[in-house]
């Protein structure tokens, strides 16, 4: 038990206005980075997660054909079962794949009216990230003469592949699909005096789940 005079101290009225204080400033603090962290999520993060799975699904779509083709599955003795007509497959395949899976999913709210031209800036986008990594291993093979397997495997499938995919994110993100295109679902829901549909769920009783669909004016 403390003694009389540091219990008089601490239940002394004068000193439990400096506790609220700090307790209103943490409760403030938090309310803040609650904020930025909401904020974050939903102009960034959301879609780098999306985008990640688009990507992981475009990659398996790639391998996996590229790999049919040269086993001769789709047949043999053509010009798409040796290793540089396969490549071609796979790769458009895969492109049409996750262009696909990005224009209704990852950037559904910020697809383009005009879609061939979508598809074409997409194409053209996904084909720079492709030569960033080819030009990481160039560098990297010829340049600076790391020759091994390892270390090409380390400035293609390491170094190439995230310069790579940041770069075709954030032209996505900022240019294919960006706010400032005129034919976005964003910018012509907003001219016509309407935010564009938002689907919402709701958890019932049964744990089944409600989908509910809101357009706001």
């Amino acid at each position: 038990m403390l003694p009389a005079y540091f219990r008089i101290r601490i239940e002394a009225p004068g000193y439990a206005f400096p506790i609220r204080r700090q307790t209103v400033k943490g409760r403030a603090v938090f309310t803040r980075l609650d904020t930025f962290a909401r904020l974050l999520y939903e102009k960034l993060l959301r879609y780098v997660l999306k985008f990640g799975i688009v990507g992981l699904a475009g990659y398996v779509v790639d391998v996996g054909l590229f790999n049919l083709l040269r086993v001769g599955v789709f047949g043999d003795d053509h010009f798409f079962q040796g290793p540089i007509g396969a490549k071609i497959i796979s790769a458009g395949v895969a492109t049409i794949a996750t262009w696909f899976g990005n224009r209704y999913w990852t950037f559904r709210e910020h697809r383009r009216k005009n879609y061939l031209l979508e598809l074409a800036e997409f194409s053209t986008v996904s084909v720079g990230g492709i030569l960033i990594g080819l030009a990481c291993l160039w560098v990297s093979h010829y340049l600076l003469g790391f020759t091994s397997l390892l270390a090409d495997n380390i400035s293609s499938n390491v170094v190439g592949l995230v310069l790579g995919t940041s770069f075709r994110f954030l032209l996505y993100r900022f240019w294919v699909y960006g706010h400032h295109r005129a034919d976005g679902l964003t910018t012509r829901a907003s001219s016509d005096g309407q935010r564009p549909a938002q689907v919402s769920t709701s958890h019932r009783p049964n744990g089944s789940e409600h989908a509910k669909v809101t357009r706001g004016g």
